[in-house]
């Protein structure tokens, strides 16, 4: 796999949501623009791998770093990918996000998928 190819947009808005960020916190964390993060999480400019070196250099991302770099989680030793059903404080989102849809299973892996379920 080139990871140099991949765009991680999708992925950063996982992480963000997982995380309950708004994506102005998500930029400061990260050291990068409000803008550049959202062009990221909308596909206008694509986020490539020396962004995910800028974002699992913050310590609550470095538990994603397997997700975001080969889609494989390994909770034993503290590698998970977002767990999205905590959004939202009426259940709403939780129910939106167990859903399959086009933009969920572009988010999740296979990998995580089939391990947990």
């Amino acid at each position: 796999m080139n990871i140099l190819s991949i765009d991680y947009g999708k992925k950063l808005r996982a992480i963000r949501k997982s995380e309950n960020l708004t994506q102005r916190q998500f930029a400061e964390l990260a050291g990068l623009s409000l803008n550049t993060v959202r062009a990221y999480e909308i596909g206008q400019q694509p986020a490539r791998s020396a962004v995910m070196v800028r974002v699992i250099q913050v310590n609550i991302f470095k538990k994603y770093t397997m997700w975001l770099i080969h889609d494989e989680i390994a909770p034993t030793v503290g590698q998970i990918a977002p767990a999205l059903t905590h959004c939202g404080t009426d259940g709403g989102e939780a129910q939106k996000q167990t859903r399959k849809t086009g933009v969920d299973s572009d988010v999740r892996s296979s990998h995580y998928d089939q391990k947990t379920g």
